[in-house]
């Protein structure tokens, strides 16, 4: 079994692959805290949209994401996030937002400044489970376990598609636009660590995933 110290896994992979529920049920099963990287940049997307500024400018994008305070709650049965006080658990989920992150967070500024808090809240929380596109690559390359979640892109379209009640053809073809903004983008981009296991979820079910990384771990530690 793993202790109670310091434990940080990493969870990447691309949407719709299970990364959200994935972690936050592996968070909950080792007692540790929870944090989705993704919701930062959705967040500071949000606020760049209030502010009226276009996602493709990086310089006032900059500015908003250096001006804006973020608040992230990590525990793992209630995530939540705010931006200047105001909860935005809702709106970044929406379209609006989810056509424009993937542009917000190419911002180099942008990704150093949240990589920063980032850090900083995992050193805070130390057993924590951490998903996103660029963690066991950047943000925390020394985590006790890496793991690349990925899944067939009808699988993922399902899955999103259920998540949204949005039509599985527009969803499968949006996941391919951010696949390719994110992965093709020249800071941080989405791609699998050298030393991450890869894990297929395309026929597992998540109690069964959430079992295998829970065994993988428990073998890193014990090593």
């Amino acid at each position: 079994m793993v202790d109670s110290g310091r434990c940080v896994v990493a969870v990447d992979g691309p949407s719709g692959s299970g990364k959200s529920t994935v972690s936050r049920r592996l968070a909950s099963a080792l007692d540790a805290r929870y944090l989705d990287t993704g919701a930062m940049y959705r967040a500071v997307t949000w606020a760049v949209l209030q502010s009226g500024v276009d996602p493709h400018d990086g310089d006032a994008v900059a500015k908003v994401a250096g001006e804006v305070e973020l608040e992230i709650g990590t525990d793992p049965t209630a995530p939540h996030i705010t931006v200047d006080g105001t909860s935005v658990d809702g709106p970044i989920r929406g379209q609006e937002v989810t056509s424009a992150v993937s542009a917000v967070a190419a911002v180099p500024w942008v990704r150093q400044l949240l990589v920063a808090q980032q850090r900083k809240l995992i050193a805070e929380a130390g057993r924590v489970v951490v998903e996103g596109r660029d963690i066991g690559t950047v943000v925390v390359p020394d985590a006790d376990l890496k793991v690349y979640l990925t899944a067939s892109a009808d699988a993922r379209a399902r899955r999103r598609s259920a998540e949204n009640a949005s039509d599985v053809a527009a969803t499968a073809a949006d996941l391919h636009r951010r696949d390719q903004l994110d992965s093709t983008r020249a800071t941080d981009p989405l791609q699998q660590a050298d030393d991450a296991v890869v894990l297929d979820t395309t026929g597992l079910g998540i109690d069964e995933v959430v079992s295998r990384l829970h065994t993988l771990l428990d073998g890193r530690v014990q090593a």
